[in-house]
């Protein structure tokens, strides 16, 4: 067999990868997970400052939305986990939008309101970084965070993002019109921040 196919074969087989950290596992979304899903993410608090996350989270929705993970992922598309806390189970989402032909990722993000301000967020995006750039050899990921959530700034700049401007009223999320703040990391500048 072909050396290409061969390396073809295995990239569309590869499952869903799951990532460990001191507190987290990190793992594909199951159909199990979907009533908690649409009670985390569905919250307005969530929903209200992300870009696509929907509210109200209907009955449905977060069953479809688990539904096509595999074949993102077999695509190459987009890489989404679970975020998971020991014996809290659930308590968020992280993922990486891919552009593999320009080895790029953009990096996002939600945490279930009883679970902020732990620690979560930037723990987990830690781990999917290190992932992007070593397994799947990225040499930029960007953020973007609606202006009026900080927080997710605080994140992104905990990950060593830098500020790399505003997209003023770039998206229209429930008949309001949002700015979103960019911030984006290079492959080496995260190397460089890693061995300090």
């Amino acid at each position: 067999m072909d050396a290409d196919v061969a390396s073809g074969l295995r990239s569309e087989l590869e499952p869903i990868p799951t990532l460990r950290t001191s507190r987290l596992l990190l793992r594909p979304f199951a159909p199990l997970d979907a009533a908690r899903v649409r009670l985390l993410a569905g919250a307005p608090e969530v929903a209200s400052t992300t870009l696509k996350i929907p509210h109200p989270y209907e009955e449905g929705m977060a069953e479809a939305w688990i539904a096509g993970h595999g074949a993102a992922w077999t695509a190459r598309e987009h890489l989404t986990l679970a975020i998971t806390a020991g014996s809290e189970g659930l308590v968020g989402g992280v993922g990486l939008h891919l552009a593999l032909e320009h080895r790029r990722g953009e990096l996002g993000y939600w945490i279930g309101v009883p679970y902020w301000n732990r620690g979560y967020a930037t723990e987990a995006c830690v781990a999917v970084l290190a992932y992007g750039f070593d397994e799947l050899g990225l040499h930029r990921v960007l953020a973007r965070h609606v202006e009026r959530n900080p927080a997710s700034g605080r994140v992104m700049r905990k990950l060593g993002m830098t500020h790399e401007g505003r997209m003023r009223e770039h998206v229209l999320k429930w008949d309001r019109f949002e700015t979103l703040e960019v911030y984006g990391i290079l492959e080496g500048e995260w190397r460089a921040a890693d061995e300090s």
